[in-house]
């Protein structure tokens, strides 16, 4: 891993309080609390133990320390080609996010090096200076809390307007578009950003969000066959959706995943990537989305 904040935590919470012990502040309870702020809930059994005692030779047992100057975490290499790479992405621009002093760097990977496949050519406009501007005024009503005045094109052509309370935005991996998900208008509970003519923030004076509509959740269930590392590609892939693995044998294992109806085409693609060491055992209509998807692969209708 590149850049975990679970692998870093402990360095951090060290670093402080050593930072805290060479400008002279030494209350223990003052120590607990970087620790439990930094690290995690149970660190405080073990990391300020550890000092104390001198098993990390950091802090003496008297709470000095042999340290002179205050820690610093300089980027490696490594962590500085990576962000080189994130740095040429056109979606960072999207947050405003300034990543300086990677001049001379090469980075880690370009777009050049990978492929994705089975993803459609006609993502969103990432570069265009509009876009960009819609984009962060729905980041601002969304930290805010405020509603957004939108002007966009239906599916059928038509300008429609609205005003709509944000929910929160998301990717689409396969489409390569963002979307709002929001509250308080019949036609804006989905809007496509790339869709957007103009995006405002309005007002909440007078405005009565309906409840957001709960996502329709669904299951699906997996027979991973652990060849080639599938089941940790497959964990790390499928990382922040919610499911639970059970082992069968030495080298088959059954994962079943939660996932939004939304959600369902995007998938069917992701499970599919996978290729022969996955194979979907229910629900029975997942399966045949499975089947319809690769009858279409096979007589070249790919879309």
């Amino acid at each position: 891993m590149i850049f975990n904040e679970i692998y870093s935590a402990y360095y951090n919470a060290v670093a402080k309080i050593i930072t805290e012990i060479i400008n002279e502040k030494t209350e223990e309870k003052d120590l607990n609390r970087i620790v439990c702020e930094n690290a995690f809930g149970e660190s405080s059994l073990t990391v300020l133990p550890s000092l104390k005692n001198e098993k990390w030779q950091l802090v003496r047992s008297d709470m000095t320390t042999p340290i002179v100057h205050k820690p610093t975490m300089p980027l490696t290499g490594t962590q500085k080609q990576w962000l080189k790479a994130i740095s040429l992405d056109p979606r960072i621009q999207l947050f405003g996010a300034e990543i300086n002093g990677l001049d001379d760097v090469e980075p880690l990977f370009t777009a050049a090096d990978y492929v994705v496949y089975d993803r459609y050519s006609d993502g969103d406009p990432y570069e265009d200076e509009g876009y960009i501007a819609r984009f962060r005024t729905i980041l601002a009503a969304l930290k805010e809390k405020q509603p957004l005045k939108i002007r966009a094109v239906n599916r059928k052509g038509r300008l429609i307007s609205m005003t709509v309370m944000p929910v929160r935005l998301e990717y689409s991996e396969k489409d390569d578009k963002f979307r709002l998900l929001s509250t308080g208008c019949r036609y804006g509970r989905t809007v496509n950003l790339a869709r957007m003519v103009s995006c405002e923030v309005g007002s909440a004076s007078g405005f009565r969000p309906w409840p957001p509509a709960e996502p329709v959740k669904k299951s699906v269930t997996l027979r991973i066959r652990d060849e080639r590392n599938t089941l940790e590609r497959c964990m790390l892939h499928f990382a922040h959706f919610e499911k639970q693995a059970e082992r069968i044998d030495k080298s088959h294992y059954t994962v079943r995943i939660q996932y939004s109806k939304d959600d369902e085409t995007e998938m069917v693609i992701r499970i599919l990537s996978f290729g022969p060491t996955v194979e979907v055992t229910e629900p029975d209509d997942f399966r045949n989305l499975i089947t319809e998807r690769l009858q279409r692969q096979k007589s070249c209708e790919l879309s």
